[in-house]
């Protein structure tokens, strides 16, 4: 129970790898706040921990709204008594190559990774200070030798790279870590990419040295509980992949 007594607050936790992350971090003693925009797959993960003998509730939020997020904050810290783990896991997917993208996929792809996640580590950070722990979900797609058709996307997950170094070196000082980590597990995003790109998607399997994809609860999971533990407490703005062995971060 590395994280007893901690409240972690994770967004898009209602399906694929927020809810395998939500799940593995109840697992090692948290409270968790199951952020999403549907009540009803939220309540499902909540329930879910609970039936473990888990702590969790649910919280419905849209990320892209400002004021949502604030309240959202200020929900789960009056109902837990602050937040001291921020997962920001919610993106909104954003296929296609540069010429076949829309506008409003491209900003839609940024107002839900890295615009929210600004917002999040931004709103967070008053309770964060003095211990907390934050753990930014990037993407292999933004370091692949050719991100064809996955540009939009490898664009904001860069810029949540470029967010995650950027406060882990301002908050040090604050007492708060921050990192991220790449997964590479069965998720809504790659689902999406292999219906629109199966060939690709199936040559992109071909390249992970371990021959699979992640498990979001217990591969991807136990990743952030060790990003988020005091076994972590001198690591800080580094990016992690977790992707069977596929990606060289350099």
């Amino acid at each position: 129970m590395v994280l007893d007594d901690r409240v972690a607050l994770v967004t898009g936790a209602g399906q694929g790898i927020g809810r395998g992350i939500a799940l593995a971090l109840a697992a090692a003693g948290a409270t968790v706040a199951v952020v999403g925009r549907t009540p009803g797959t939220i309540e499902s993960v909540a329930g879910e921990i609970v039936a473990r003998g888990g702590s969790a509730a649910p919280f419905t939020c849209d990320v892209t709204d400002e004021s949502a997020v604030s309240a959202l904050v200020a929900a789960v810290a009056g109902e837990f008594g602050g937040v001291d783990v921020l997962v920001n896991n919610a993106q909104t997917p954003a296929p296609g190559t540069l010429l076949e993208i829309d506008e409003a996929t491209y900003r839609a792809a940024l107002d839900s990774g890295p615009t929210a996640t600004w917002r999040l580590m931004r709103d967070c950070h008053r309770y964060l200070r003095g211990g907390g722990a934050v753990v930014n979900l990037g993407s292999a797609a933004g370091i692949r030798w050719n991100p064809s058709g996955t540009g939009a996307y490898a664009a904001a997950k860069e810029a949540v790279r470029v967010l995650t170094r950027t406060a882990a070196c301002e908050w040090a000082a604050d007492g708060i870590r921050v990192n991220a980590i790449l997964p590479l597990a069965n998720s809504q995003t790659m689902e999406q990419w292999a219906q629109f790109d199966p060939e690709g998607a199936a040559e992109y399997l071909q390249t992970v040295p371990l021959g699979r994809l992640g498990d979001p609860e217990t591969d991807i999971g136990p990743a952030v509980v060790f990003l988020c533990s005091d076994a972590a407490r001198y690591i800080t703005g580094h990016t992690l992949a977790v992707d069977g062995g596929q990606a060289l971060v350099r």
